[in-house]
Order: C-alpha cells, then structure tokens, then sequence
C-alpha cells in the first residue's frame, strides 16, 4: 500500500513539473493576439487534452478568456491562421505542426506539438535563428512567390483563401483597408462555383474611389483547392479604353464625311466604313457590316456598274492587283466615269499596320462645271477670232490671259490662240520691238496694273512697216484690261467693241 502512495505521489509531482515545462517560463501581458495591433500577444500557450482545454498560460487570459475547447481557439485564430488544423488529431496523426500567418508579410506562426498525448499551442514570433531552422531564407520558390509582383492566392474547397503571397496582401489593403479580411476572396465569382481553367479579365472596385482595378486572371485546379493569378492590366485597360473612344470619335467624325471611306486591315479585310460609302456606291450596309475582302469589294462595285466595265475580266483582275499595290505605296489615283454618268475620283493611301484606305468622292458636279466652263471659253476663243481687230486680254494680276488670231498675225506672235502667261511687261516689249517708239505702250503698262480711277482712252500708234493703228485700252469691272488694235482705216467705234467684249 505504501508503494502504492509513493508511486502517486511522484505521478503528481511529475505531472506538475510537466505543466510547469509545457508552459512559458516568462510571460508578459499584452492586449490581443490580432494581426494588425500595434502590440500583439506572443508566447500564449494553450494545452489540450483531446478537445478539451485543461490549461493556459496567464497571458493567455488577455483576450482570449472565452476559450474553452479546441473549436474556439481555432474560430479565434482561423482568420490569420486559416491553416490551423481542424481538430488535435490532427496535430497526432501529423506531429509537431507550424502554421504560418496568411499574410506572408508577417513573420508569426503557431507552434502546434504532440506531447504524450498532450496537444501544446503555443503563439509566437519566431526568433531569426528559429526562422532560418524552420525554412530556408533563401529558397528559391519562397522567395520566387514573396517577390512576385502579381497577385497569387489559393482558394479551399470552402472558397476561403487559405494562403496568399505579398502582393496579394498589398492588393487586398488597398482595396478594402488595411484591417480586410484576407480569407475572403478579393475577386469576384472566384468564390462562386469553380469554373474551368483558364484567363478571364475581372475588375474590383477601390474602396472609396468609383475607380477599378483590372486583371487578367488566371485559374489553375489544384488538390486543396483553385489557385489564382492576377496579372495587372490597367495600363492595356486604359489604351483599350482610349483606342476604342478615339475611334467613336473617328467614326463620328468619318460620318459627317461626303467623300467614301473605305479601310482594309492588314488581312484585306473591311474593317471601317462610313455612311457616304453606301450612298456612293449603293452597296448594301449588311453586306459592308461583314467585312468583305477587298477582292469581294471590288467585284461588288464592278457588279452593280459602279466603277468602269474592263473589257477583260483578267486584265481586270490584274489591274486590281496593281491597285492594291498602288496603293500600299500612296500612289493610286484614277479617275471613274461611271455608266450612269457619273464621275468618281477615287484614291489610295497606305495606312499604319498594314492598313489601306480608299476615297471615293463624287466629282460629277466640279467636272460638268469644268467642261462647261471650257466650252464656253472656246465658244468665246472662237468669236474673238472671227473678228479683224486684234483683241489681247490682261487679268487682273497683269498676265496676258486671251488673244485671237487676228492678235497672233498682226503681232508675228507664233502660239495658237488661248491661254498664255506672259506679263504686260514682257508683252509690250514685244509691241516695242514692231512699233515706232511711243509713250504710249508705257502708259497701257501703267494702265493694267491701275485699280482705281480707270476710265477707257485711245491713242494712235504706228508700226515700223508704217502702219497706222489705232489702239484702244479698255477697263473691265473684275480688273481685267482689253487692249484693241485697229487699222486707221478700218477702226470699229469703242462702244461696239465694249459691247463684244461684254
């Protein structure tokens, strides 16, 4: 029996010396164990028999004075140590276990220790020398995923982020604060169903900015769960977001146009129109709206006689060939008359990337004035020739703009009758050469450069062969000066000539 008491009583002592083992030996009291206090608790201890707490350490009071069993201590802990095992077996099955803080940023852990059957917790900062015999510093996948300048995360089953790298900690604080909670995700629908593999973009708000943030996410199944990548994308956001309003603000632009666009991308694809392209060329807008090559284009427009019939198909073919080619280079320019009578001035310019444009402009109405306007000058061209007296024509700037032929023969002038570009100047020296010298052909100088106080006048001048003639310098409203010569014996009367020349 004696043995019996002696045996107790050295269990009891034994187990009082391993309690006061298993606890700390200097403990200091502190305020609470969070993640984001200024003065966290380090070196708490809690021991567990099973589920069931038997003892602590006093500094394990402060804030965690309701924890009564394993359940508790892990609700308390599972939002900075969501590793945390679930129950002590665990810890059993495993041996001694560290779980590491989800922010990687923060260098504490929770030591987790099977001792005779005997579950000791205990939370710490571990020292620099216990740092460097837990993991390697200088493991190259560690510090691959503490470096990395993207976000990397790890979903549970329970959509619950069970681990994440620095930059996903630095994501997570600027957009919901610096006291978020990490085990929620920061994504959208990444906590919803799982979804295949692969990059979908996503945004997430700031808080307190109506601004987003864009990412390129990346999901890769796993054992333990769905592990995500977040590629930064604000900056290829943003140029989409400029490149796609710069072309809204082209195409607004384009479509106030009456000259046809027509753009080919790279691969000779229509890739922008604008609305004076369909009333041009009376293509269909369904049919421009599927992008057309530019071989479909063309035979399109030949189909519906909007550019000038080929004689030869192939030759057609080939033509377009040089066209293309033209206008890659910037060199395409040509003219359409059209069946309908119509005339199109079309061009091509080359365009960045590839791209090639082509401008289709209406010129029906400056060509008919063109050809009006030549027609009326060789209806005038021929009634000045019909008459004897020689007529010469200066414009307002003092060029010799008109004369007949009767002008070209008495003065042996040898270009046919129209245009010319010679000034007064270097027309009366040529009188000068013919004429007798006289003050007057100075005076018919001063008198076309004159703008004011014009009033028609006539002098008597003769030539070397001596010809009388007599020459006649009238004003015109636009500036314009006609100068008449006439033989002293066949002069017409100033007002019929004032009346032709009107």
């Amino acid at each position: 029996m004696a043995d019996w008491i002696i045996l107790a009583a050295i269990s009891l002592v034994s187990c009082c010396f391993a309690v006061m083992w298993l606890l700390p030996r200097r403990a200091r009291r502190d305020n609470s164990y969070g993640m984001f206090t200024a003065s966290s608790l380090f070196d708490a201890v809690f021991l567990f028999d099973g589920d069931r707490l038997i003892s602590h350490s006093d500094i394990a009071l402060a804030g965690f004075e309701h924890v009564a069993d394993w359940n508790d201590l892990r609700r308390l802990l599972q939002r900075d140590f969501p590793t945390f095992p679930e129950t002590p077996e665990i810890v059993r099955d495993q041996g001694n276990l560290v779980v590491s803080a989800i922010d990687c940023t923060v260098e504490r852990e929770v030591l987790c220790e099977w001792i005779d059957g005997i579950v000791r917790i205990q939370l710490h900062e571990p020292t620099r020398e216990k740092k460097t015999k837990l993991r390697d510093p200088n493991d190259p996948i560690r510090l691959a995923m503490d470096q990395a300048p993207y976000p990397v995360w790890l979903l549970d089953q329970n959509a619950s982020v069970r681990w994440c790298n620095a930059a996903y900690v630095a994501l997570v604080r600027k957009a919901r604060g610096l006291d978020a909670d990490l085990t929620l995700p920061l994504f959208p629908d990444t906590g919803a169903e799982p979804r295949r593999s692969g990059k979908s973009r996503v945004s997430i708000d700031v808080a307190g900015s109506d601004s987003k943030l864009w990412f390129d996410l990346t999901q890769v199944d796993h054992a333990e769960g769905r592990l995500f990548y977040a590629v930064d994308i604000n900056a290829i956001v943003q140029a989409e977001t400029a490149q796609r309003k710069f072309v809204q603000t082209m195409t607004k632009t384009f479509a106030q146009l009456s000259i046809g666009l027509a753009i080919f991308d790279r691969n000779r694809q229509l890739a922008l129109f604008n609305p004076a392209l369909i009333d041009l060329t009376t293509l269909p807008p369904d049919f421009l709206s599927c992008r057309p090559n530019i071989s479909s284009f063309f035979d399109r427009l030949r189909d519906q006689h909007m550019m000038p019939e080929p004689k030869n198909y192939r030759s057609w073919r080939n033509q377009m060939n040089d066209l293309l080619e033209a206008a890659e280079d910037g060199n395409y320019q040509e003219t359409w008359s059209l069946p309908s009578g119509s005339v199109y001035s079309v061009s091509g310019r080359p365009h960045p990337d590839g791209a090639v444009a082509f401008l289709f402009e209406d010129i029906t109405a400056e060509i008919t004035l063109t050809r009006r306007f030549r027609s009326e000058m060789d209806l005038m061209q021929s009634i000045l020739d019909k008459l004897a007296d020689a007529i010469a024509v200066f414009s307002e700037d003092g060029t010799l703009a008109l004369t007949n032929y009767a002008y070209q023969r008495l003065w042996g002038t040898q270009d046919e009758a129209g245009f010319h570009s010679e000034t007064v100047t270097e027309v009366t020296r040529i009188w000068q050469d013919h004429c007798v010298a006289t003050p007057v052909l100075g005076e018919i100088r001063d008198f076309v450069d004159m703008r004011d106080d014009r009033t028609e006048w006539s002098a008597e001048i003769r030539m070397r062969n001596g010809t009388a003639l007599d020459c006649t310098v009238m004003p015109m409203q636009n500036g314009a000066t006609i100068v008449r010569f006439a033989t002293a014996s066949n002069s017409l009367t100033a007002e019929p000539m004032a009346q032709i020349s009107a």
